[in-house]
């Protein structure tokens, strides 16, 4: 009996924890080709197995420890005939480890002189050099030489338990700060990261002789091993990928000089993590790894686990590894040719990616082990390129910064470049909104172009009145190089004002009359337009329209989004955009006269462009819903019904208020459905794509006019992407280093064409910040969008989320920078944080330190109502001492207290409950619905519900589950007019008495 080593119990836990399938089965197989004995190869084997005694062994527990024992059952050489599935079966069957033994030898012929010996082994008694010295004394004994005497195995397991415990102590301190459990893998098309071993597959390739030996004079330059340059190039691949602080497994051998031709287990895995800045070299890099790998190497004997106490026994220490070993020549066989294949797969996979490296005689063999459900073959392929080329180009130009170095292959670099950006579209050059609306009306005069409340005007009625407002806006100093405020609710006469400034020349800014005085001020003052316009049909109104005076590089509007700096920020929009952006929506939906858009978007809100002017240029019908019709769900499904609406636009969180207020609910809808401005998320996507004929999910920043992309979603619904660039519009994803990512990894999205916006309207240096030149398009320009996403395969892009603290809530673009800015201006407000809370109703949580008293949480709320709007106010609050700080002095907002949505929180008690009223069952039911929708523990009766964060889609839950509940039709508009618990259960008593269900009816007597 012989006590396991450390490592070897670590197997056996592994084994016994379920699992690891075939991953520790090493196989090994040698092609014989001529007439061989096949008698002296089984007495040969026999000899090999009776010198290594691991090989005749099995494994048993024993007080809470293991050791190798002899097998029951003596290991023999099975003969068969080869088949198609020999190989694999001998690989896969399992390895009883109490039984034994842990060997398999196969002897399977194919044909007279044509034999295959295959040898399976398990790896707790075989390792990679076992495998050449397995097939030396193989071919020793097959040759008639006698074996020297056995290699002492046992002994080495005593002697490794002593420096073991020798070095532990000290492993422990050179592993403790070292030592990350990695959880956060980036690799092309990463589906999840194993847990344990699963199928696995290989993708194996030669490096050409050429790189060979470029790779020797970079070892030779840069004083490392080859091994240690494999492993800094690897390193490298995977920084390149996102992976900065991730440890590598490398195999290293833990043999002595009494084992050198022991076959066994002596090895351990070591993980290497190299931090290093961002512009680090490749050759800094490799000299890093080598410090880095034979500082760890003085703790080989310390396996990892052992020496952190905090691993679970698992299959992989981490979910990348790398193995490395050197071969002689394949040994001969008396009589015989022969081929060994040195490095059969067995099947499984313990981790993503396993990187082996055989450096042979004449080449390096490079295989790529992988688990096919964690990362696609051809992922895998990919990553292999990705190896050569870097590193190619690493030992050609060692002293280059790893970020600079290229990686992607030619083919790889030409699809994402320019294959996946080929949209160009002929459209006319000098294309504006008004010359496409004009080409409309001459086309159909009396063809209804638009209708709100009842009212309809036909082309020609829209060009006449576009007309004469015009002339009065053209009277008042707008023309072109001008800009004109447009401040009028949803109606005929916003449309009507929006072509008049067009056909002036001059670009109109959306100011939504519902947004708070102090920012309406603020776009006003900052636009400083010629003319600010709120009320069409105001005096002097002239009777002679003006003709259109639009220009292709004219400004068509001035969007203002929100601003990290505390003050939001106009994006010039030219015609030439706008247009184009019209173009192609009307070409990828087929747009026609037919058609029917449902117009309920502010129009200070981009994507407002195309349902306001798409049927516009298309020759198709603007319903234009008003603000009333706009905020009520069920108002504007019937709106939908009623007015044969065809083609709907909203953000998901207008989606889901239409679901709930009955979209869809019978049936199918005749309606092409267009998601945008916010994250679409599958569940809503697979609901909504069931009960309409068509849903398309676009993508695009304000600074790109509205949609840069567009998806075609499918059905069923599986991943829900942003699809492809549109027409004459291009994608980039790139990494910190403006370079190119590879296919599947995440990177910074920029994108290019003929919808880049001109940029900030008197902002130059955040223009120039934000937009670039385009290095792959003469005279091209990039917006850097700051969205995080990577490519799909098939050249589609999955939306990850942001690269700053730039936010979606409800379809407002929140920046978090703009909400903190402004409370700082808070009188009582010190410090100021607002983190964004993204669960199925996305919110936000502000943190405050006080400059003296705590500040109330409400004036906190009304400090921000003053200039920002409802979507950007916290919805819960918190009052810290002190903000927890990283080890540069900045906020780290990791740190920061988990948010929580309650009324008891420390900075804020709850508010009293009436009690000068009557508490009966309508109060209590109302009560409960609002805890439950806003998810709170408690909710004072005359609490504000937009002061506890509620919003629209809030109360259309809310108005769903007090219909339910107590049969009572609440209006929306009740909500906004009488937002507290007590108000709406008095509405409730009082204007639905008939309705109530029983029980309450007899609380309301």
């Amino acid at each position: 009996m012989t006590q396991t080593t450390d490592a070897q119990h670590g197997i056996w836990l592994t084994e016994r924890a379920g699992g690891a399938g075939a991953s520790y089965h090493m196989a090994l197989g040698i092609r014989f080709d001529g007439p061989l004995d096949a008698a002296a190869l089984v007495a040969a084997c026999d000899a090999v197995l009776a010198r290594h005694v691991p090989l005749r062994s099995a494994v048993v527990e024993v007080d809470g420890a293991t050791a190798l024992v002899p097998s029951p059952v003596p290991p023999r050489v099975h003969r068969t005939v080869l088949g198609e599935t020999t190989v694999a079966d001998a690989v896969a069957a399992p390895f009883d480890l109490a039984r034994g033994p842990l060997v398999r030898i196969t002897l399977a012929a194919d044909g007279p002189e044509r034999h295959l010996l295959l040898f399976v082994a398990h790896h707790l008694v075989f390792d990679g050099m076992s495998k050449d010295i397995l097939v030396r004394d193989l071919a020793r004994a097959y040759s008639g030489v006698a074996l020297p005497p056995e290699p002492g195995a046992a002994s080495h397991a005593a002697d490794e338990r002593v420096r073991v415990a020798a070095d532990l102590e000290a492993a422990r301190r050179f592993w403790a700060p070292r030592w990350r459990d990695p959880t956060d893998l980036v690799l092309p098309e990463l589906h999840h990261q194993p847990v344990g071993a699963e199928p696995g597959a290989e993708v194996t390739f030669t490096l050409d002789p050429a790189l060979t030996e470029a790779v020797d004079r970079g070892v030779r330059k840069l004083g490392v091993t080859r091994f240690e340059l494999f492993v800094a190039a690897f390193h490298a691949v995977l920084r390149r990928y996102g992976n900065t602080d991730l440890p590598v497994a490398v195999d290293v051998s833990t043999r002595t000089p009494g084992v050198a031709g022991a076959i066994g287990h002596f090895v351990n895995e070591l993980p290497v993590t190299v931090t290093a800045p961002a512009d680090v070299t490749f050759a800094d890099l490799a000299t890093a790894v080598r410090a880095e790998l034979r500082a760890a190497y003085r703790y080989r004997a310390v396996p990892v686990p052992h020496a952190v106490g905090r691993v679970r026994p698992r299959a992989a220490l981490t979910p990348v590894s790398v193995s490395y070993r050197r071969r002689g020549p394949d040994p001969e066989f008396a009589g015989l040719r022969t081929t060994v294949h040195w490095t059969m797969f067995s099947g499984s996979a313990r981790n993503a990616l396993h990187l082996q490296l055989v450096d042979a005689p004449d080449a390096v063999e490079v295989s790529l082990r992988h688990s096919p459900a964690a990362i696609p073959t051809t992922a895998v392929e990919r990553i292999g390129a990705h190896l050569r080329t870097l590193l190619d180009a690493a030992v050609r130009e060692p002293d280059a910064a790893v970020a600079e170095l290229p990686m992607l292959p030619p083919h790889e670099l030409d699809l994402v470049l320019r294959r996946w950006n080929t949209t160009a579209r002929p459209y006319p050059s000098d294309a504006t909104l008004g010359s496409l609306f004009a080409a409309r009306v001459a086309a159909a005069p009396h063809a209804v172009a638009a209708e709100c409340a009842g009212r309809r005007l036909t082309y020609t009625d829209l060009d006449a009145a576009s007309g004469r407002l015009a002339a009065r806006l053209r009277a008042g100093g707008a023309g072109p190089g001008t800009l004109v405020a447009v401040c009028l609710d949803r109606s005929l006469d916003l449309l009507v004002a929006l072509l008049a400034v067009a056909r002036t020349g001059a670009g109109y800014v959306p100011v939504d009359p519902a947004y708070p005085p102090a920012r309406r001020d603020h776009i006003i003052r900052d636009a400083a337009p010629a003319v600010v316009l709120t009320d069409v049909d105001g005096p002097g109104t002239e009777t002679t329209p003006v003709p259109a005076d639009d220009r292709p590089d004219g400004t068509a509007y001035v969007l203002y989004t929100s601003g990290s700096t505390g003050r939001p920020k106009g994006v010039d929009v030219p015609h030439a955009q706008l247009a184009n952006l019209l173009l192609a929506l009307r070409d990828l939906l087929d747009a026609g006269p037919d058609d029917v858009w449902l117009a309920h978007t502010s129009a200070s809100f981009d994507i407002c462009a195309a349902e306001l002017f798409l049927p516009l240029v298309t020759g198709g019908r603007t319903v234009i819903a008003t603000d009333r019709e706009a905020r009520d769900p069920a108002g504007l499904v019937r709106l939908i019904h009623d007015s044969g609406v065809t083609h709907v636009q909203a953000t998901p969180s207008g989606w889901q208020m239409l679901l709930d207020g009955g979209f869809g609910a019978t049936g199918r809808e005749p309606v092409v459905a267009v998601s945008g401005g916010e994250v679409l998320p599958p569940t809503l996507a697979a609901r909504l794509r069931a009960r309409v004929r068509r849903l398309w999910n676009g993508y695009g920043p304000t600074e790109a006019t509205v949609y840069t992309t567009m998806a075609d979603v499918p059905e069923p619904v599986d991943v829900v992407t942003i699809g492809r660039p549109v027409a004459n519009c291009t994608l980039y994803v790139l990494d910190d280093a403006r370079r190119p990512v590879p296919l599947g990894v995440p990177g910074e999205l920029w994108v290019g064409g003929a919808g880049v916006a001109r940029g900030y309207l008197g902002r130059p240096d955040l223009t120039a910040e934000r937009f670039v030149a385009d290095p792959w398009t003469p005279g091209g320009r990039l917006y850097r969008t700051g969205d995080r996403v990577r490519y799909r395969a098939d050249g589609s892009v999955l939306f990850l989320g942001r690269t700053d603290n730039q936010v979606k809530i409800r379809g407002h673009r929140v920046e978090l920078g703009e909400i903190e800015a402004t409370l700082l201006e808070h009188p009582q407000v010190a410090q100021a944080a607002v983190r964004y809370c993204a669960d199925d109703d996305p919110w936000l949580m502000g943190y405050v330190v006080p400059s003296g008293p705590p500040p109330d949480p409400a004036s906190l709320r009304a400090h921000l109502a003053v200039s920002l709007p409802p979507a950007m106010v916290p919805a819960e609050w918190m009052v810290l001492d002190r903000f927890p700080v990283n080890a540069n002095g900045k906020l780290d907002r990791a740190a920061l207290p988990a948010p929580v949505r309650r009324p008891d929180r420390p900075d804020e008690p709850a508010a009293p409950r009436a009690t000068d009223g009557v508490t009966d069952g309508v109060t209590d039911t109302v009560r409960a619905i609002w805890c439950e929708v806003l998810r709170l523990d408690d909710v004072g009766d005359d609490e504000d519900l937009f002061d506890l964060g509620g919003h629209s889609l809030s109360i259309t839950r809310m108005m769903t589950r007090i219909q339910m509940q107590l049969g009572a039709d609440v209006p929306l508009d009740v909500f906004y007019d009488t937002p507290t618990v007590a108000e709406i259960a008095e509405y409730i008593r009082t204007e639905c008495a008939g309705s109530l269900v029983t029980a309450d009816r007899e609380a309301v007597r």
